[in-house]
């Protein structure tokens, strides 16, 4: 298809960052998936289409509605468009199953072969002005049917090129594929396969893939050396921290938010959700930047200290609404995004893939975002309804959930920066209880430096060596006693 070359040719850096931007398009689809919506609930054309749903001040059927009306309205619009996240569950659960069957590059590709008709930030950026500028269109139906139609672009480039890039060395292994992970690992980091590094590379995947080939989706719940119950349990409640952090509130329902709750006009307030999206999307690369100096921990920490601190104010401005506080409540609004893109948007797709073992890593990445889709449909559902009927106590809840989100992540979410997965799995062998983790993790020594370079040689770790004599089948430790027993009879 696209000549003899393989991987179009890419080694090293470039392939890298290929793999990376190809990667970037999934989230850049997830994050407009979220926020098309957003600008759409205001249009006078979407409303006129899905009257059930209008819950605006401005138009005349929704003036004349009493409590109970709104309530209800409010519900089903809830409903209506947390409803995609319930897809989004049953896509994840469905990867726990058909994740190391079918491989990642063609899990991305069934995935997105389903996306046809039906980067986070920058999708999210991206969806609210692309509704904002056809929001003109206002009152025809293009308004709103071509943003919601403009997700098939997105999956179309996903589709046309993600099987020609490698696939994951892991799975590789894991299916018998050796010379082909070694190939995969070798244009990776652009050295030959007879490269110490590469080798050393090869050799710890190799260890733990093989030790771990029995898993299933029964082993997230032992509690044995490996201690897997545990690690699926933070991989769980760290997904759902991030949604029950609020986010989606906004994410969803910014412009809702803006028109309803602070009294600004239809296209003020799109305008501002645009502008929301676009300050969310640039203090996203702050993460970027201060992830690996900073450490997970820190992040997090920041993170939720800020956003408790965010919903406050915003749960004192909607209580005392005005001039003033509604200006200050806009603007808290971009403040909580901010602290939320440093330190939990993108924590949660990294942090559950570095803490659990290869051998449950498809089920249990899989569980835990189902748990993000799940209660990313839950605040979703129940925003509008909360804000109908308890207004700025909506906030004051999600304030509180982000105040005991801190005490939990500093008792108990070890660092994980600069670890393998192989280090990661020494840690937890170490712990003997979910209070001493986080100690135990800060203690150990690095086989990595900050800049990648080898500290520790793992071929020369005892943690090899264990895994090494634990991989000898019984009919080769038979073998080997067979020939010592001849090497005692000939002295």
């Amino acid at each position: 298809m696209f000549g003899n070359s393989r991987y179009f040719g890419l080694k090293g850096t470039r392939l890298n960052v290929a793999v990376g931007v190809l990667a970037g398009l999934d989230f850049l689809l997830f994050g407009y998936d979220q926020g098309v919506m957003g600008g759409l609930l205001t249009l006078n054309s979407f409303v006129k289409t899905f009257p059930e749903i209008d819950t605006t001040a401005t138009t005349e059927m929704a003036q004349h509605l009493n409590a109970s009306q709104k309530t209800h309205r409010s519900t089903i619009q809830g409903i209506s468009v947390a409803a995609y996240n319930v897809g989004c569950f049953f896509g994840a659960v469905a990867t726990i199953f058909i994740g190391d069957r079918l491989g990642r590059r063609k899990t991305i590709f069934l995935g997105s072969s389903i996306m046809v008709g039906a980067m986070i930030t920058g999708g999210v950026c991206f969806s609210y002005w692309l509704d904002f500028g056809f929001s003109f269109l206002d009152p025809s139906t293009i308004a709103w049917r071509f943003p919601i139609g403009f997700q098939i672009f997105f999956a179309l480039l996903i589709l046309l090129f993600v099987l020609e890039l490698p696939e994951s060395p892991r799975w590789l292994i894991l299916k018998g594929q050796e010379d082909e992970a070694m190939s995969v690992l070798s244009a990776l980091s652009d050295l030959p396969a007879d490269d110490p590094y590469v080798h050393g590379e090869f050799s710890a995947i190799k260890d733990t893939v093989l030790e771990m080939s029995r898993g299933g989706f029964r082993d997230l719940f032992t509690m044995d050396e490996n201690r897997h119950l545990h690690r699926t349990i933070l991989a769980y409640v760290n997904q759902v921290f991030q949604q029950i952090s609020g986010i989606n509130l906004i994410t969803y329902y910014a412009a809702t938010i803006y028109q309803q709750e602070i009294g600004l006009s239809g296209l003020t307030s799109r305008a501002l959700a645009a502008a929301n999206g676009t300050e969310y999307f640039a203090a996203s690369w702050i993460a970027v930047f201060t992830i690996e100096k900073f450490g997970r921990r820190q992040l997090m920490l920041f993170g939720a200290a800020g956003m408790a601190f965010s919903m406050a104010i915003l749960a004192i401005m909607d209580k005392y609404t005005g001039k003033g506080t509604g200006i200050v409540a806009a603007l808290f609004l971009f403040i909580f995004n901010t602290f939320f893109a440093i330190g939990w948007l993108g924590m949660t797709w990294l942090y559950p893939a570095e803490i659990v073992p290869l051998r449950i890593r498809a089920p249990a990445n899989a569980l835990s975002t189902s748990a993000n889709r799940a209660f990313n449909f839950m605040v979703v559902m129940i925003t509008p309804v909360a804000f109908a009927s308890i207004k700025y106590k909506t906030y004051v809840i999600f304030a509180v959930i982000n105040a005991f989100i801190f005490p939990v992540v500093y008792i108990f979410y070890p660092e994980t920066a600069y670890r393998s997965l192989e280090e990661m799995d020494t840690i937890f062998r170490k712990c003997r209880s979910y209070f001493t983790l986080v100690k135990i993790a800060r203690d150990e020594p690095r086989r990595y430096g900050k800049k990648g370079e080898l500290l520790i040689n793992y071929e020369e770790t005892e943690e090899h060596a264990r895994k090494a004599s634990i991989l000898i089948q019984p009919s080769e430790k038979a073998e080997k006693a067979k020939d010592l027993a001849v090497e005692n009879e000939n002295v």
